[in-house]
């Protein structure tokens, strides 16, 4: 299983083709994804993984909060080179990976938190998503923090042209299983540059030793 040609044409076009304030998904800054980093107690020196990050800004909230240790993951190298270029010269405190989540090659029990905000709602093959999940059971600690933001059940069918899967916080938690407590979740409304609501589902996982 690998991740087509096309997928990664995609992604490339969209990025290669809008600015980064562009796309339906920008965040002027990830604010709830960063609250839920803090208010789980990260030290600051904790490893963590922002799985699809491309060209967030999260990155940039973490890295002025003094988070040392973060890793970026994206499928565009154009995404990730407009993250770089925004960041100057903070972004060699970076590790930067251009890959598939699901094709990487994560270090084994490597992370304390992974972040993915809207990377598995377009996995809409079963066994994409179980090779997500094994893909997170071999990076993360146990113990580590897992945080993944998807639509909710009131969200869009599609993004970017693309389907996706729509998910309420029981829903997601069932496709990563027992190997994962579910600590909590969280609505909320993102509005499109253009203006339109997309609602969002994020939950707070703990992988278990």
């Amino acid at each position: 299983m690998g991740v087509s040609v096309q997928s990664k044409k995609h992604w490339e076009n969209v990025y290669s083709t809008k600015a980064t304030d562009e796309v339906s998904w920008f965040q002027e800054h990830a604010t709830l994804s960063l609250k839920l980093i803090r208010d789980a107690g990260i030290p600051l020196t904790a490893s963590i993984i922002d799985v699809g990050g491309g060209a967030s800004t999260l990155v940039d909230d973490l890295l002025l909060n003094g988070y040392e240790n973060i890793t970026v993951l994206d499928l565009s190298g154009t995404a990730l080179t407009k993250a770089k270029a925004r960041l100057g010269s903070r972004a060699s405190a970076v590790q930067w990976l251009e890959a598939s989540v699901i094709e990487a090659e994560l270090p084994t029990l490597a992370y304390d938190v992974w972040h993915d905000r809207a990377v598995f709602h377009f996995l809409t093959a079963a066994e994409e998503r179980h090779a997500y999940v094994q893909a997170v059971l071999r990076a993360i600690k146990p113990g580590g923090l897992v945080i993944v933001a998807t639509f909710a059940e009131d969200g869009p069918t599609k993004c970017s042209g693309l389907p996706v899967m729509r998910y309420g916080a029981n829903e997601l938690h069932a496709e990563f299983g027992d190997e994962f407590l579910l600590l909590g979740h969280e609505k909320e409304s993102h509005y499109t540059p253009g203006g339109n609501e997309q609602r969002f589902i994020y939950c707070v996982c703990r992988k278990l030793a």
